[in-house]
């Protein structure tokens, strides 16, 4: 595409954002439906978070994604929250509907979709979150509405799982609950998927589970973060045979859900598939 005078803005605010992917989702995206749009990057701190929201307005930015550690705090900023995100707490995606400002969530969705990809059925199945910040409170409502059976949260502080197990237990017809120790063997073999939402593993050799643990039951093992690709956490599930479902499928899963919020355009599989190449070429 030419960039122009009537070339419309739609960024990604974060911190940090140097690693995102966001930008090829979209940018390619807007190329093969022939928008004139662009994406870009702000690596935006906390502290200047509320003049970033601002700056949307003043600059007619047309939308934007939100990312750790933004997707809570953003909220206070915006004029009109969609009753989804709304419940989850929490907002990745923004349009600028003529100066208001609406946030959406769809990192819920887009998780969903990736583990339905793979052939998976949700109802009735036991879910354990690692983590309690923003993807995981859209991830775990999206989860209640597919009629998962349980969800029980691990997060090292108690208020932030406490609150969203209280949600879901209020507002789906689920068990919710929460612990703040460690995850063991026993505890992998009353459930049937799990997930880490926090960054653990973003760019460093860290593991958010002992990896020493040798699970005793099948299990499908889910991770948010997609760079690197193969996680820790990933290669510890292909380790002891799992079932794996990597960062990178919500991610696009999510930017083709924002992508229609802001367009009315519904992406296909193959864009899909296109976009998912490119990302594992990229990386080879």
């Amino acid at each position: 595409m030419k960039i122009n005078s009537k070339t419309k803005t739609v960024c990604l605010l974060g911190h940090p954002i140097e690693q995102s992917f966001s930008p090829n989702i979209h940018n390619y995206l807007f190329a093969k439906h022939n928008k004139n749009y662009t994406y870009m990057c702000f690596d935006v701190n906390p502290s200047d978070l509320k003049e970033a929201i601002q700056g949307l307005k003043a600059l007619n930015v047309f939308g934007c994604n939100v990312t750790i550690p933004h997707k809570v705090e953003v909220i206070k900023y915006l004029d009109k929250i969609d009753k989804n995100a709304k419940l989850i707490g929490a907002v990745n995606t923004i349009k600028n509907e003529g100066g208001i400002l609406k946030g959406y969530n769809t990192d819920g969705k887009g998780f969903v979709k990736s583990i339905l990809d793979k052939g998976y059925e949700l109802k009735g199945k036991k879910v354990m979150i690692i983590g309690a910040g923003g993807s995981c409170r859209s991830i775990a409502v999206e989860l209640a509405s597919n009629n998962v059976e349980l969800i029980e949260i691990r997060n090292r502080s108690e208020e932030k799982a406490n609150n969203i197990t209280s949600i879901l237990n209020e507002h789906f017809d689920i068990k919710a609950q929460y612990s703040t120790k460690e995850i063991e063997t026993s505890d992998l073999d009353s459930i049937d998927i799990l997930i880490n939402t926090t960054p653990i593993g973003m760019g460093t050799s860290e593991c958010p589970i002992d990896e020493s643990i040798i699970p005793n039951k099948k299990l499908l093992v889910c991770d948010i973060v997609y760079k690197p690709h193969d996680t820790n956490f990933i290669k510890w599930g292909c380790k002891n045979g799992l079932d794996t479902i990597y960062g990178i499928d919500m991610l696009i899963n999510q930017g083709l859900e924002a992508f229609y919020i802001w367009t009315d355009i519904n992406p296909t599989k193959e864009d899909q598939k296109a976009i998912k190449k490119f990302y594992l070429d990229s990386i080879k």
